[in-house]
């Protein structure tokens, strides 16, 4: 049998009302005790949520919830709905001519375009194309008005990838 303590703290005590009103309401408070006593604790939240998928698998990708595209030479309206959005895939690029080639993903509130991912590919005007690779992973916001563009500068610049939404605007999350 463990021993118990009581805890006089004014500050924990406020923190307690503050996170469980249901336990510090109305009437004469309570003392806070602690005791040497191992209790287990049993984690429900996710069942009580609704989820009962572990985060990896309710990140997977379906048939219905994965929408593709494929990008070259041209400025593409890829995601344009609220919510929380994974945008993955790979870039080519075999630039070979003259200047710089800059293709980027921008998120855009209908006015302005900020550049959230792109590559900078600089061409001497050899016939040698040499191809590069770039990989991509990441998570956008969008809310109401916001979309993502996928923009390739010429038919060198190659964006194949897909989006899948993982949560709505509220933040309740998206299962495959």
């Amino acid at each position: 049998m463990g021993s118990e303590y009581f805890i006089n703290s004014q500050n924990l005590e406020n923190q307690i009302r503050k996170l469980l009103p249901s336990q510090g309401g109305a009437g004469a408070g309570f003392d806070l005790s602690a005791s040497t006593q191992i209790i287990p604790i049993i984690d429900l939240t996710e069942s009580a949520e609704g989820s009962n998928l572990r985060q990896d698998l309710q990140t997977a990708f379906s048939h219905t919830t994965t929408t593709s595209f494929n990008v070259s030479n041209a400025t593409t309206t890829i995601i344009n709905n609220t919510g929380y959005w994974r945008i993955f895939g790979s870039l080519t690029n075999a630039w070979a001519g003259n200047g710089t080639d800059t293709p980027n993903f921008t998120i855009s509130d209908g006015a302005t375009d900020k550049i959230i991912f792109g590559d900078q590919f600089v061409g001497a005007g050899s016939s040698v194309i040499d191809p590069q690779y770039v990989v991509y992973d990441f998570n956008v916001f969008l809310e109401a008005g916001d979309s993502i563009k996928c923009i390739s500068g010429n038919t060198n610049s190659t964006f194949i990838g897909s989006t899948r939404q993982i949560a709505s605007i509220d933040g309740t999350l998206v299962n495959p």
